[in-house]
């Protein structure tokens, strides 16, 4: 794509609304605004920067369209390093639609997905962990993802990055320095290789810190997998319900309702679910329907937590024992639905408390206990202290595979070094090590890297 000529595109969700952004960038920018705007004001001599100019914007025939306000911030102030014009209509989709389309009327071109923050990340407004922050902030489900989104979007990942690079960076001009006067290049550079080990360990341990931050809190931006399972007419589609508060599945007195799998999200004070409602466990009368119990197998087994429901009313059958027994007592939550109807068993309770499974009783229908439930889940989630700090840096997938690399490269360091490899040898695993990290913060960077990471923005971001 070219990345010199004009933008524009509409940086406001589509649909009905108060007010829709028009965001134009590049060269022309104050040119096109000039050219379709007409202020309300009689002496209006042209944008004055970072002000807000109240107007109408014209078609090409020059009929009033829109009544507007509109802003000019020139480069390198703008949000992405160059002339930036933002036009603020009235949000329906017809008029945001055409006042976008007068523009481009004017010689500029429709911006592709990302490419405002692309400019960004080219004009050095920012690095590229703060303009996948920006994707990470617009998609955050909860406030503990827009958190994490928050402290990448304020530099703080990158300078931890950085700092850790630089460290390494600083250890390879010493070692290719003494190299260079050295004439026994095996122990070139190495005078002091416990001060060297102690210098790598703190690399490691902060690489370290980041890769277990991935892997404590990686699922807070994108949800945690916590599935509904058990027999068919268990209640798994009326406790789905309930949770959502509306009729998101359907329940009839026929069992076998739900046929593969329903999706929602749920926000459990600050902690993103994908709750799934699986098809109920039973023989599958077709193809289809065979299809559907196969595919809710792989979720449940794929699933942080697995809630098998059955109705307490009745004795614990034996698929639902098996179900609890293959999950295994680390993911699953037995929850006892029909409370209404009547109690748990002895023989039920003594069962589960002898295969160390959790079990709790809930009413679908009355909605008795399913608060309780909630809650439990969310503490199983993320009980033992897993909820990240404020402010806590968390990779993204990217971000993590180049930080495994660059560990990797440092064990390789440490075990060469260990084994009385040369320096030049040595000097490989720092030079890959330093490159990794480089990658993380978009120092160094493909032009593939660049289009699939903004290629996943929104238009007119």
């Amino acid at each position: 794509m070219d990345t010199t000529d004009t933008i524009a595109a509409v940086a406001t969700p589509l649909g009905q609304g108060g007010i829709g952004i028009i965001r134009i960038s590049g060269p022309l920018s104050r040119d096109v605004g000039l050219a379709v705007f007409s202020s309300a004001r009689s002496r209006f001599a042209g944008f004055q920067p970072y002000v807000l100019h109240h107007g109408w914007i014209l078609d090409h025939e020059g009929r009033s369209v829109d009544e507007v306000l509109v802003s000019y911030m020139p480069g390198p102030g703008s949000y992405t390093g160059e002339d930036v014009l933002e036009i603020n209509c009235h949000g329906g989709p017809a008029v945001v639609q055409y006042v976008l389309e007068i523009c481009l009327r004017r010689g500029i071109r429709m911006a592709e997905p990302g490419e405002f923050t692309l400019r960004a990340f080219l004009n050095g407004r920012m690095d590229l962990t703060q303009a996948e922050s920006v994707a990470e902030m617009v998609s955050a489900p909860t406030t503990m993802g827009l958190d994490m989104a928050a402290a990448k979007l304020a530099g703080r990942f990158r300078g931890k990055v950085e700092e850790l690079r630089e460290t390494l960076e600083g250890l390879r001009a010493e070692i290719a320095a003494d190299m260079d006067f050295s004439e026994e290049e095996e122990i070139a550079g190495l005078a002091d290789p416990q001060g060297v080990l102690e210098r790598i360990g703190r690399v490691e341990s902060g690489v370290g810190e980041l890769l277990d931050n991935f892997r404590r809190h990686h699922c807070l931006r994108e949800g945690m997998p916590v599935i509904l399972a058990g027999k068919v007419n268990a209640g798994k589609s009326s406790l789905l319900n309930a949770i959502l508060g509306r009729a998101r599945a359907i329940v009839t007195h026929e069992p076998g309702t739900t046929r593969d799998y329903l999706e929602e999200v749920v926000n459990l004070q600050g902690v993103p679910v994908r709750l799934t409602d699986t098809a109920g466990i039973r023989t599958a009368r077709d193809d289809v329907e065979q299809a559907g119990l196969q595919q809710g197998r792989e979720l449940i087994f794929g699933a942080t937590l697995v809630c098998i429901l059955f109705d307490q009313s009745l004795p614990l059958d034996e698929d639902t024992q098996e179900l609890i027994q293959e999950v295994g007592q680390e993911r699953a939550l037995a929850v006892g639905n029909k409370a209404d109807l009547g109690p748990l068993s002895p023989e039920a309770r003594d069962w589960l408390a002898h295969n160390g499974v959790e079990y709790l009783s809930i009413s679908a229908r009355t909605g008795q206990g399913v608060d309780f439930f909630l809650e439990r889940v969310r503490q199983r989630l993320v009980g033992g202290g897993s909820e990240p700090a404020e402010g806590e840096l968390v990779p993204n997938i990217r971000q993590r595979d180049k930080l495994d690399k660059a560990l990797a490269e440092l064990t390789g360091f440490r075990q060469g070094l260990e084994q009385g490899l040369p320096a030049d040898v040595l000097l490989t695993h720092l030079e890959a090590a330093c490159d990794h990290l480089a990658e993380v913060t978009g120092r160094i960077s493909t032009e593939e890297v660049l289009d699939r990471v903004f290629s996943s923005f929104c238009i007119g971001k």
